[in-house]
């Protein structure tokens, strides 16, 4: 599978990744699970290069939800260094491919030292005008929910709004995504078939792709195969299909 392969007239839009798998990579291996994380940098790499060569715009993953803060300190920890360390390192590449860094979730959990990392190269990258990369961090599909339900009580109250004005199109506006198409495509490595708790509300339409895969192994060709297989289905958006 290669680039050649991929139809540049049905490119999705909008692909979102679910990380999975770099525990029981670093397990296999008998390493701890903070060698899966390091070794998944890479596959953020490839992710990132494929998308933005084959004309993705927005390409959101998720790096660490709400419910990771159950697991282990000393790996959160160095998972949080981690993800600093990466976030710095990969800025000026980013930088000379175009693409913008943004983060969505409470990021206020974060470790300040993270954040500011963050803070940093999303400053940075502001002015890329290519492919527009999403960090979801200490963020949950049903958090983000509640936090948009709770923003708009708000407005309601003062009435700065019309609860008879709250259609669908309206609480997106409310969500972190707001500033972006719903997903085309929601991809998960790591063999399990579920959404855990990941852009519940935006997922709504996406094509849904599940592969074997350890996210420390992912590579170029793999996210070729998940465009190549979204290129084969028929998005009917609960239409009659053709």
């Amino acid at each position: 599978m290669n680039i050649n392969d991929i139809s540049p007239d049905n490119i999705p839009q909008h692909v979102a990744i679910i990380m999975d798998g770099n525990g029981r990579w670093a397990g296999r291996r008998g390493l701890q699970r903070i060698f899966g994380h390091q070794n998944g940098v890479a596959a953020v790499r490839a992710a990132t290069e494929t998308a933005a060569r084959v004309g993705v715009r927005f390409l959101t993953l998720y790096a660490f939800s709400t419910e990771n803060r159950q697991r282990p300190k000393g790996e959160i920890d160095a998972l949080m260094k981690l993800l600093a360390d990466a976030v710095a390192s990969e800025t000026p590449d980013l930088q000379k491919n175009n693409v913008r860094l943004l983060a969505i979730g409470n990021l206020a959990l974060l470790p300040v030292g993270v954040r500011r990392k963050f803070e940093t190269a999303i400053a940075a990258t502001a002015s890329g005008t290519g492919l527009t990369l999403v960090i979801a961090l200490a963020y949950s599909g049903r958090w983000e929910i509640a936090d948009a339900v709770s923003r708009i009580c708000a407005d309601v109250l003062q009435k700065k709004i019309d609860p008879a004005s709250l259609t669908e199109s309206f609480i997106g506006q409310y969500l972190q995504t707001s500033f972006m198409p719903d997903p085309d495509l929601f991809i998960r490595t790591g063999g399990d078939q579920r959404v855990s708790n990941f852009l519940l509300w935006q997922i709504a339409y996406a094509e849904l792709y599940f592969t074997d895969v350890l996210w420390p192994d992912f590579r170029s060709q793999h996210f070729l195969e998940a465009i190549a297989a979204y290129q084969r289905r028929e998005r009917r958006f609960g239409r009659v299909g053709g």
